[in-house]
């Protein structure tokens, strides 16, 4: 298998080198954090002159190692490596095994020539859980999924090919190893099972098991719908679940979002310039665990490439809400749909997401909630149909699906 480029991240750790934060790795469970560290960014530290004893690296999940789960000895053991005033970088792999880590962690950040780095994939290690405890010291840099550009780059075989088992498996890094589709599913499959959903079940004590597992199969089979607890309650009663509230509803998304393997998009009103707080919608971070979950059979091109397109825009480091404009037909007003609305500091994007666009009549259909937004703001269709990309006579740029996933600058061609 070939390497992994993975440099968006990368330059986001290079960039918060020596800092004096901690710096903590997030996402879901088998997205590569550890790889990224190691060897990824120790081998940019070596190159960049920094000696190999002065970079501390020890994975706590190793048994060789279970000593250094007291806190109290991980804390000496790593304070007598430190024999000089020189930069040390300090690279801890699942630190949450350790007993109360973040006292540990916290102690480090008085050792002026320590710069820390940290990884933890259990669900004792969730972001909101870090982002209270390390409030002010610690500086998250969250990582996804391959995206589609990171997975063709280390995909031996064609642009097609990678997109054809994409599509369907995600972007998981360890689905490159293996080599036949039946390892890849099965693969899947027992992580979510025996690492994603256990995880969840044991951190929050979830009584309801069969609810959880209901939860994950009706998001997983209306991805881009607009849902809310509410909504799903409704269903649960009409498929014969018995004494489902909707705060256990409520309870059981937000472990599914904590763990990384959903994300919300809320809707927003693009004329009005507020959020609307319900109805929402849900995307998979990995879009090869939501097939899986649903036994590889609802493959729907639409809300596949949808949710594909989210998870990049949520890689190029966006803020992604789903846009609501009203427009007038005739004397009546109706709300129609911008797909993506992208914001990153003064930056601002409109997407559609549309399988082709086959006639003019289709064109001006996608176009319709684009061109009643009242700002100058770039405005993109994407479609499914590898394409020269264009410009409409509306002023819209339209562009192929492979060529916005792969080319870094396709949101200002």
């Amino acid at each position: 298998m070939k390497e992994i480029k993975r440099d968006v991240y990368l330059n986001k750790i290079i960039e918060k080198r020596e800092n004096g934060l901690i710096k903590i790795i997030t996402g879901i469970r088998r997205c590569g954090k550890s790889y990224l560290l190691d060897p990824l960014f120790k081998n940019y530290l070596l190159e960049s002159g920094v000696k190999e004893d002065h970079i501390i690296k020890l994975d706590l999940d190793e048994r060789k190692n279970n000593k250094f789960l007291d806190p109290d000895q991980l804390d000496q053991y790593i304070r007598d490596l430190i024999k000089d005033n020189d930069q040390y970088f300090l690279i801890l792999d699942e630190i949450q095994k350790v007993e109360d880590f973040e006292s540990v962690l916290n102690g480090f950040l008085h050792i002026r020539n320590l710069d820390v780095y940290v990884t933890g994939s259990n669900s004792k290690f969730l972001s909101s859980d870090i982002i209270t405890e390390f409030r002010g010291r610690g500086d998250e840099v969250r990582i996804h999924p391959l995206s589609f550009s990171e997975f063709y780059s280390a995909f031996n075989g064609t642009k097609e090919e990678a997109w054809e088992q994409y599509i369907v498996y995600g972007g998981l890094p360890r689905i490159l190893s293996f080599k036949n589709e039946v390892e890849k599913s099965e693969y899947l499959k027992n992580l979510f099972e025996k690492t994603y959903l256990d995880d969840i079940v044991e951190r929050n004590n979830v009584q309801r098991v069969d609810v959880l597992d209901a939860v994950v199969n009706i998001l997983a089979s209306s991805i881009g719908s607009l849902t809310n607890p509410n909504k799903l309650s409704n269903t649960f009663e009409s498929s014969g679940f018995k004494d489902v509230s909707v705060n256990t509803i409520t309870s059981y998304i937000n472990y599914l979002q904590d763990s990384f393997l959903i994300e919300k998009a809320t809707r927003y009103d693009v004329k009005g310039k507020k959020y609307i707080q319900t109805p929402y919608k849900f995307y998979f971070s990995d879009i090869g665990l939501r097939n899986c979950r649903l036994n590889f059979r609802q493959q729907e091109e639409t809300h596949i490439m949808e949710n594909i397109i989210f998870n990049e825009l949520l890689y190029r480091g966006y803020n992604v809400d789903v846009g609501v404009v009203e427009i007038r037909e005739g004397d009546d007003k109706k709300q129609v749909e911008v797909d993506f609305v992208c914001n990153q500091y003064n930056k601002r994007y409109y997407i559609q997401s549309a399988l082709s666009l086959p006639t003019r009549e289709k064109t001006i259909q996608e176009e319709r909630p684009l061109m009643n937004i009242p700002d100058n703001f770039k405005k993109i269709i994407v479609v499914k149909d590898d394409i020269k990309s264009w410009i409409s006579e509306e002023g819209i740029s339209i562009v192929g699906l492979k060529e916005f996933l792969l080319n870094p600058n396709s949101m200002d061609l």
